[in-house]
């Protein structure tokens, strides 16, 4: 029996996410999902796998650490045409997903209350998430990433009319994950700017 393809969804911003897992469900997809993410999903009466059941290791350093894992990595990055990837995978046990779902830590929106601190400022600094779309938009080919929920109905609806979504459509969104981290990459720079420690 083939393997049930796999959705991983973490995001900060979860509107339309409860809609979105239930279509996935529908689909046929297993949905692996993080604190927040995957207590919405299972409120809603879906099926989902907490990543730290999936991956045998626990969120550990109050969740600085929950997704920088080679079961998710290697899943996301390995080439379904490598023949090499696939054997390494299949001996690690490292299951292939087929679409990732992320939206980053609200940086900005952080940075931008009044009083924020430095150290709240460098907590709100996301790791994994930029981690793991970077990985999924690097491997496009295989891998489709959603950013942005206005993106949730064109993906939706290519895998419902044929089962995947088109390489033109996985290298869009690749695109706008490269967009998405840069302009990340440039909050956090143009904030640490303006700080100097004594």
């Amino acid at each position: 029996m083939a393997e049930s393809k796999k959705a991983l969804i973490s995001v900060t911003d979860k509107s339309g996410i409860v809609e979105l897992a239930r279509e996935l469900v529908s689909l046929g997809f297993e949905i692996l999902s993080t604190g927040g993410t995957a207590k919405a999903i299972q409120g809603a009466g879906l099926p989902v796998t907490e990543v730290s059941a999936y991956t045998g290791f626990p969120e550990i350093m109050d969740g600085r650490v929950k997704t920088l894992q080679p079961k998710i990595h290697g899943g996301l990055l390995g080439r379904r045409d490598n023949p090499g990837d696939q054997e390494q995978m299949r001996s690690l046990g490292i299951e292939p997903i087929d679409l990732l779902i992320v939206n980053l830590y609200a940086f900005e929106k952080t940075v931008a209350k009044p009083g924020c601190t430095l150290e709240e400022a460098i907590e709100n600094i996301d790791i994994g998430g930029p981690a793991m779309l970077r990985a999924a938009a690097k491997n496009y080919q295989d891998v489709t990433v959603l950013v942005d929920p206005a993106d949730y109905p064109r993906v939706l609806g290519e895998l419902k009319a044929q089962g995947k979504t088109t390489l033109a459509t996985r290298f869009y969104l690749a695109k706008k994950v490269y967009a998405l981290t840069h302009q990340y990459d440039g909050a956090i720079t143009r904030y640490l700017a303006d700080i100097s420690l004594p």
